[in-house]
């Protein structure tokens, strides 16, 4: 992505543009994937970024905050950040640790339990984990 591209984005989603934050959305959205704050950072240290790890982990909050990407969590240790922000599910590779798409088609969910009262469904993830058989 230009940055022209990204600024626009940016400026959509209320981001005030930085270095560091272009540099970062430049590598998860630059194409559909999904990626760990730590493959960002091993990404940004691969092209000679001096970034701290606390810069990555705060523009990423910031960008799921924002709705710029999506934040998936896996389990307790395991995060996500996907470039795809349109609703669609997820198939997890426990023996690889990564993150396959499940477009919503697949997987219809054509009845929803009653929200508790006072509350709204905001959204619904679904994380189907999988592994090689032995």
């Amino acid at each position: 992505m230009q940055d022209s591209e990204l600024n626009t984005l940016f400026a959509q989603h209320d981001i005030m543009p930085t270095a560091q934050r272009l540099e970062i959305a430049r590598i998860l959205l630059g194409a559909p994937q999904h990626l760990s704050a730590e493959q960002v950072m091993q990404r940004m240290h691969d092209a000679g970024s001096s970034v701290s790890k606390a810069t990555v982990y705060n523009t990423l909050g910031l960008f799921a905050e924002k709705g710029l990407v999506r934040q998936v969590i896996v389990d307790p240790t395991r995060v996500f950040y996907d470039s795809t922000t349109v609703p669609h599910f997820h198939f997890y590779h426990v023996d690889t640790g990564s993150l396959e798409d499940i477009e919503p088609d697949l997987l219809p969910l054509s009845r929803l339990p009653r929200a508790p009262d006072g509350t709204e469904v905001c959204g619904v993830d679904v994380i189907v984990r999988v592994q090689r058989r032995s």
